[in-house]
């Protein structure tokens, strides 16, 4: 069971790594295309065909060959101690790197940010005059703009799939990106429910500093450094406009391509008979207990 649960996290990591360097690829003429929304949705690709790589295999036979990912016996208990310490220790440093910054924000020194992950709450900075009423009424907009569209929830599975895949380099690196996007996309959907206040958005994101601790789960405005401002303040400069059909509809097949791709990229798997079948053969061949008993003789009638 060990070798077979090490060959499914091999065989899901280099899938998704797979899906990270298509979405490399993809997620920059997507932005200039189509616009950062459509770009940011491209990050559902890799945990999507991550997951679709441990569903059960489309393909079914009774002597399936052995999988090329499982290591022998021997090797393969070290290697589950391995990587169950490495989560261990990579789920300590993402809980302690959220309970400095919850320190943080009591202690008033948060800037804008969403934390949780349930029940999302908006931290604001402190009212010292550091932003006018119209500034904080924009951040107020984009913090909510990230509740509405779940993004701590998102945030909190890339951190997820950053503890389970902690020996994946290409994971942190995508985790660090899809924030820069999920921020991106932020500021677009805010943006285009007050088109008018670009240049005062644009101002409020040079005066804010950048956050310098992390929040595993939540939103930063902007978001965890180091973050590249000046890719915001420019994406705010070129807004995007296309028929809002195409990219949608792109943006779909992609994912359903990758999920198709990723599910049928499974060795096969070993056939397996219905429930209903192997419980009615293993109740056949279960030994059955025979008592006889002599049943009392009847009385013979006298003539």
């Amino acid at each position: 069971m060990t070798s077979e649960i090490l060959a499914a996290i091999i065989r899901a990591n280099l899938v998704g790594a797979l899906a990270i360097v298509v979405v490399l690829g993809l997620r920059l003429p997507m932005r200039r295309r189509f616009g950062p929304e459509l770009a940011y949705g491209l990050w559902a690709i890799p945990p999507i065909a991550f997951v679709a790589t441990l569903m059960p295999p489309p393909v079914l036979l009774d002597d399936p060959a052995a999988d090329p990912f499982a290591l022998a016996r021997d090797h393969s208990a070290v290697a589950m101690a391995l990587w169950v310490s490495g989560l261990a220790l990579a789920v300590a440093l993402f809980t302690r790197a959220q309970m400095k910054f919850l320190a943080a924000a009591r202690a008033g020194r948060a800037g804008p940010s969403v934390v949780g992950v349930v029940n999302p709450r908006l931290i604001m900075p402190t009212d010292d005059g550091a932003y006018s009423a119209e500034e904080r009424d924009l951040i107020r907009a984009h913090e909510r703009q990230h509740i509405a569209r779940s993004d701590p929830r998102a945030g909190a599975l890339a951190t997820a799939f950053q503890a389970l895949c902690w020996f994946n380099p290409l994971v942190h690196v995508a985790a660090h990106l899809m924030r820069l996007d999920q921020e991106l996309a932020c500021d677009a959907g805010v943006l285009r429910a007050r088109p008018h206040d670009r240049a005062l958005y644009a101002r409020t994101l040079l005066k804010t500093q950048l956050a310098t601790q992390a929040l595993p789960f939540g939103c930063h405005w902007p978001a965890a450094a180091p973050h590249p401002l000046e890719v915001r303040v420019m994406t705010l400069a070129r807004p995007v406009s296309h028929d809002g059909i195409t990219g949608p509809v792109l943006l779909g097949l992609a994912i359903v391509t990758a999920a198709l791709m990723a599910w049928n990229a499974q060795p096969p798997g070993e056939k397996h008979p219905p429930p209903v079948i192997v419980f009615l053969e293993q109740q056949a061949k279960r030994p059955v207990s025979v008592m006889l008993v002599d049943a009392p003789r009847r009385p013979t009638a006298q003539p």
